[in-house]
């Protein structure tokens, strides 16, 4: 079984995502994808570089993501168009994760995908997880997380599909408000109703 598993910046994802990671079950990890298919030296940064300008590559050849974050961020043309450089290669790489657990016999494989309604990535599981909470409870993790103004908070947060949204489009949705051991007790059951096969391989 391929498990999409999902949230909104904030909503607690990683958090569940290490919780099934320690349980043995192999990770696509989309977030991690991204930084690897940005390395200096990639046709992707470069890509960026050609885009968006010198200012948004360290003087090390890696990528300056705040000052990217500060052109994209609020600004639908260029989050656009990051999107169309850098996403066919995170989907080329995730194929080719998912592939080769596969081949090393994994019966069931998690992949992290933050964006997976926005990048309509939904063919790519059989079942999708999303990790929830509350607008409230979202914007006051995010604000003390990342030490963001409520505005810069907001933009970030609406640059994303809604969480209203992702539930609904969910095969089983985690509430995330509360402890981790609660959003534990969760997680298990949900692996119990769709009768997850614990004997994954992590190769």
């Amino acid at each position: 079984m391929i498990i999409g598993l999902t949230g909104s910046i904030a909503s607690g994802k990683s958090t569940i995502s290490s919780l099934l990671r320690k349980k043995g079950y192999p990770i696509v990890d989309a977030d991690e994808i991204a930084r690897l298919v940005v390395e200096p030296g990639t046709a992707v940064i470069e890509e960026i570089r050609r885009t968006f300008g010198q200012e948004v590559i360290r003087a090390d050849g890696s990528l300056h993501r705040e000052r990217l974050g500060q052109l994209v961020f609020g600004n639908g043309k260029n989050r656009k168009k990051l999107n169309t450089i850098i996403h066919p290669a995170i989907r080329t790489e995730m194929l080719r994760q998912r592939d080769k657990h596969i081949s090393n016999g994994a019966n069931t494989i998690i992949m992290d995908i933050p964006l997976l309604f926005e990048s309509k990535l939904q063919s790519f599981v059989d079942k999708i997880l999303v990790v929830t909470v509350t607008p409230e409870v979202q914007k006051e993790r995010l604000i003390a997380r990342n030490g963001l103004t409520e505005k810069e908070a907001n933009d970030r947060i609406n640059a994303q599909f809604s969480l209203e949204i992702k539930e609904a489009g969910a095969d089983a949705v985690i509430n995330n408000n509360g402890t981790i051991e609660e959003s534990e007790i969760q997680l298990e059951a949900i692996l119990k109703k769709w009768n997850v096969n614990r004997s994954a391989s992590s190769e």
